[in-house]
């Protein structure tokens, strides 16, 4: 039955997907849902607003409206059911930690004992690095050199740490199985707020990652601004195929 009554309002322009409100929620109301917080049933929230001060991004608002009323008998089945059939909560809510924005230096791996030193440096300087985690005001961004990298080329180029990454910040994800619009999205945000000095995007040499540079040139588009762009495309065996000038 609906009544007027308190219930949680998320705010998705403002929610990056932490995850740090799930398990602040005793009922199991919220849960993540491609990268974003979403209510899972209105009879679930009880309205109280346990998980506001959880969110560090100020997503989560209590509003009064109109909704189920909240069902303490149904939140009861729903956990006992949701205990049956997923991982404890604690093991997925920023299981990514998204929120926890991070630059660091690069690092060597050490070796085990008696063994040479191998020249295997990590260039990685942020994190996180999915195009759909990373806030487009997070501090790594600013006045970067960016490297946008389609997930498979990561792997194909042997080279990816010692000659593409250093001095620059990754972003990755997959043009083919993620939300384009949305990538379209967090790039404008991205060329809005930071102020980034060049962008390298490397895709594989496969008709489903070309779509990768047009998502950034979108982006720049919406986002009103002109980025030096080089397209960087590899092939399956690891090798550079091609690099080109996108944008001046």
């Amino acid at each position: 039955m609906k009544i007027m009554r308190k219930i949680i309002e998320i705010d998705p322009e403002k929610c990056d997907g932490c995850g740090q409100c799930v398990p602040s929620c005793a009922e199991g109301a919220i849960q993540i849902v491609e990268g974003k917080a979403q209510l899972v049933a209105e009879k679930y929230c009880d309205g109280l607003g346990a998980c506001l001060g959880e969110c560090p991004r100020g997503a989560l608002r209590i509003i009064e409206r109109e909704a189920d009323d909240f069902d303490e008998h149904a939140v009861e089945e729903y956990l006992k059911n949701r205990e049956q059939t997923e991982p404890p909560v604690s093991s997925l809510a920023c299981g990514c930690p998204s929120i926890q924005v991070q630059s660091f230096a690069p690092f060597r791996p050490s070796s085990p004992q008696g063994v040479e030193p191998m020249d295997r440096v990590s260039a990685l300087s942020n994190w996180p690095v999915k195009i759909k985690l990373v806030p487009p005001d997070a501090p790594f961004l600013k006045y970067a050199d960016l490297l946008v990298l389609a997930d498979c080329s990561a792997l194909a180029y042997p080279g990816v740490h010692q000659e593409l990454l250093p001095g620059k910040v990754v972003l990755i994800g997959c043009p083919k199985f993620d939300d384009i619009q949305e990538y379209i999205e967090k790039f404008a945000a991205i060329f809005q707020k930071a102020e980034i000095r060049h962008v390298t995007t490397v895709i594989m040499e496969v008709p489903c990652c070309a779509g990768l540079g047009h998502i950034v040139e979108k982006g720049m588009a919406a986002a009103g601004k002109r980025i030096p762009h080089e397209q960087v495309v590899i092939g399956a065996q690891g090798q550079i195929v091609s690099r080109e000038k996108l944008a001046a």
